[in-house]
């Protein structure tokens, strides 16, 4: 069996398919503030004392693992390391729009 083959198969599981296709904001924006910090030079302890938090909060937040970070500490971050933060934007999911459909 393919990998497609077995995702498709997988996928027919409500909820495998449910986590599997889950928004995984933490983890996505824990995976970017890591790539801006390494790409800063700075370690996880030098980027949390330019914005006056402790180490761990900047570890928690790589890991993905945690709640979502506040506009705010992320502002921070970018602010820090000489970026700037993008708003996020409501996107509508065809998945959302089907089962509407359906509904109706």
């Amino acid at each position: 069996m393919t990998h497609e083959q077995v995702l498709k198969k997988l996928l027919k599981n409500k909820k495998f398919s449910r986590e599997y296709l889950r928004d995984d904001s933490a983890y996505d924006i824990g995976r970017m503030v890591e790539d801006l910090r390494i790409r800063n030079g700075l370690t996880q302890a030098a980027l949390a004392k330019k914005i006056g938090t402790k180490q761990s909060s900047i570890a928690r937040l790589e890991s993905g693992s945690g709640c979502l970070p506040s506009l705010n500490f992320l502002k921070r971050i970018a602010n820090a390391t000489g970026t700037s933060l993008l708003l996020p934007r409501f996107v509508i999911r065809i998945e959302a729009k089907q089962s509407q459909a359906v509904k109706n």
